[in-house]
């Protein structure tokens, strides 16, 4: 699938319609899904692979794997209403994704590769420790992931602890539209950034 073709696809998945704050749920750029999911398919090879998405939303990086050739994919979420958005939209891009109503913590099936977006702690402070926990403990290969640019350090510390190897940290444009409540600007750019982190043995 060509780039452009697969940021159409991630676009179309929907948006979640009522997000809740207290579990940040807030959409992941489908451009930024799709130079991610693109890194990890040059790098290592998606074709055929296993990847597990931890909380997984409405599915747009899951979704996005299993286009890329990724088998077999999982999303797992603990929101039931954002699963059903998700099962809907896999359907509609014939995307071959299982999906599971559970939290990242209870999680325990390994896969070559994890991918995500999880709550950079702005409502709940380290909030996403136990996504990064899982994603270091069960990914083979390498962990694909969205984070918070204050987070840069911890995250750094952790992989080095847990024995991975930093491919890519790389700053992205992202813009968060009026998303909860509280939000007054119509849009806010964040510092975020994406990573790429090899798990398995060094080539």
């Amino acid at each position: 699938m060509r780039r452009a073709e697969l940021v159409r696809a991630i676009q179309a998945v929907p948006v979640p319609s009522r997000p809740a704050a207290p579990l940040e749920q807030v959409v992941t750029p489908a451009e930024a899904a799709a130079n991610l999911l693109t890194l990890l398919d040059q790098r290592f090879g998606l074709r055929g692979r296993s990847v597990v998405d931890l909380g997984c939303g409405t599915g747009r990086l899951a979704i996005g794997a299993a286009l890329l050739g990724a088998h077999p994919v999982v999303g797992v979420d603990v929101d039931p209403a954002l699963l059903a958005v998700a099962r809907s939209a896999a359907r509609s891009a014939l995307a071959d994704v299982e999906f599971h109503g559970l939290d990242v913590a209870e999680w325990k099936e390994p896969a070559e590769f994890a991918v995500m977006n999880p709550p950079f702690g702005a409502q709940r402070r380290h909030a996403d420790r136990p996504f990064w926990d899982r994603a270091f403990a069960l990914a083979g290969t390498a962990v694909g992931a969205f984070a918070s640019s204050a987070s840069r350090t911890f995250i750094a510390r952790l992989a080095l602890e847990r024995g991975a190897h930093v491919v890519e940290v790389e700053r992205v444009p992202w813009n968060l539209p009026r998303t909860f409540p509280h939000h007054r600007a119509e849009s806010v750019r964040l510092a975020v950034d994406r990573w790429v982190l090899q798990t398995g043995p060094k080539p």
